[in-house]
């Protein structure tokens, strides 16, 4: 018996955020602090969500660091 099981997609979304101190190591941009949600699908139904904290670039968007 064969079994095909794919994951569909992963999304990351900032629901809202606030500005922090510092500066992005990569960018230089300003730092915010977020949060966020991720959602997984699995053959187009949401199956998992997860809300957490972030430090997050607000030019590059690049996550610095997470609090889960």
């Amino acid at each position: 018996m064969v079994c095909f099981c794919f994951l569909v997609d992963q999304k990351k979304k900032m629901r809202s955020s606030k500005p922090a101190a510092g500066t992005c190591s990569r960018c230089g941009g300003g730092a915010r602090i977020a949060d966020m949600t991720t959602s997984t699908r699995f053959c187009l139904i949401p199956i998992y969500w997860r809300s957490w904290k972030a430090v997050v670039c607000g030019f590059c968007g690049a996550v610095l660091k997470s609090y889960r």
